[in-house]
Parts: C-alpha cells; sequence; structure tokens
C-alpha cells in the first residue's frame, strides 16, 4: 500500500507540470472536464486523492494515458521471444503461444531433395508460401506452391512437403485438430 500512496502522492505535480506545458489555465481545464476549480486546485497541490473520476477527463483532456499521469511503470517488454524448433532438418517457429485450438508456425525449409515419405494424422493444415517454391504431395497429386499461394487440406489424407528448388522456402502453417478449419473471408472492392 506504501507504493501505491507513493504514486499517488506525485499525481498532484504531474497534472500541474502538463496544465503548465499546455498554457492552460485551472479555469480552462475546468471547463473543458467539468472538474471545479477548486478540486482541481487541491489536486494539483495533493490535497485531494485523485480518484478515477476525476483522472479520467484529465487524461482525455490532456490526450494523455491514465498510466502518464499517475506515473505507472513500464508494461514490460512487448516483444515476443520466439524459440525455433528444428525437425527433421526444417525450423520451426511457433507463432501461437497457447497449446489449443488453431497453432501457427513459420518453418523455414532447407534446399535438400528428401525422398518423399507421406504421413497421415489428426487435423486439418493451411499452408501459405512467404518465399520460395514449395512441393507438397496430396494424396495422389504433385503440387508446386510459389510466393503468395496457399494449400488448405485434412490432414488424413497422406501428404509430404519440402523445397521444389535447390533454394530455401519460407512457409506460413496453420495447423488444427480435426473440424478446426481456416476461414478466409473477403469482401469485394467496388470499382
Amino acid at each position: 500500500m506504501a507504493n501505491t500512496d507513493g504514486l499517488l502522492a506525485t499525481v498532484g505535480s504531474r497534472l500541474r507540470a502538463i496544465r503548465k506545458r499546455r498554457g492552460a489555465t485551472l479555469a480552462e481545464v475546468a471547463a473543458q472536464t467539468g472538474v471545479s476549480v477548486s478540486t482541481l486546485s487541491r489536486l494539483e497541490a495533493g490535497r485531494r486523492r485523485p480518484t478515477l473520476d476525476l483522472l479520467l477527463p484529465l487524461a482525455q483532456a490532456y490526450r494523455v494515458q491514465i498510466d502518464e499521469l499517475i506515473g505507472a511503470p513500464p508494461t514490460g517488454d512487448p516483444r515476443i521471444h520466439l524459440r525455433p524448433v528444428r525437425h527433421r532438418g526444417m525450423t520451426f517457429i511457433p507463432l501461437s503461444r497457447h497449446t489449443g485450438g488453431v497453432q501457427a508456425h513459420k518453418v523455414i525449409i532447407p534446399p535438400r531433395r528428401r525422398r518423399p515419405e507421406q504421413k497421415t494424422h489428426e487435423g486439418y493444415e493451411w499452408m501459405y508460401v512467404l518465399s520460395g517454391r514449395l512441393r507438397l504431395l496430396l494424396g495422389d497429386q504433385e503440387l508446386v506452391l510459389t510466393e503468395g499461394e496457399a494449400a488448405e487440406f485434412d490432414t488424413r489424407v497422406p501428404h509430404w512437403f519440402d523445397s521444389a528448388d535447390p533454394t530455401p522456402v519460407e512457409v506460413l502453417i496453420l495447423y488444427g485438430h480435426q473440424g478446426e478449419r481456416v476461414h478466409l473471408r473477403a469482401r469485394s472492392v467496388p470499382r
């Protein structure tokens, strides 16, 4: 609780500094926010405890986050630190953090010519080629997908994939358990 009291004690000086930077008077801020001049004065002097009812209109008037008014600590690093996994010579970079539902991976397939060995398993897969050319065996079909192309299939159909060229291929793969399919919706563009 002591830390909260310390943070709240500094709100008044922050409010005063923001108001002064903007060149506004207490009367102007009061007219814009609906908070009385006397309440604003007591807030800035630290004689009035700041409440959410008082801070919300002030944050809106000053066009700042409430965090800036109360001096909240930063929320931390927003970056996701992905840990690549190597499997069968390919690099899988997980893009989803949860274990249930649809899983997303970026897959980097090195240039090599593996002997095709089709596998089956429960689920549904969607593949999108980011760069390179992907060779996909799907049942009796052999497909070569190029940059910007996608394939969607039931993984109970025998399948296998590899680089189609002596260059690496990068693929975005979404995998879901049986019944979880990718649904793309596109709107038509007026001409």
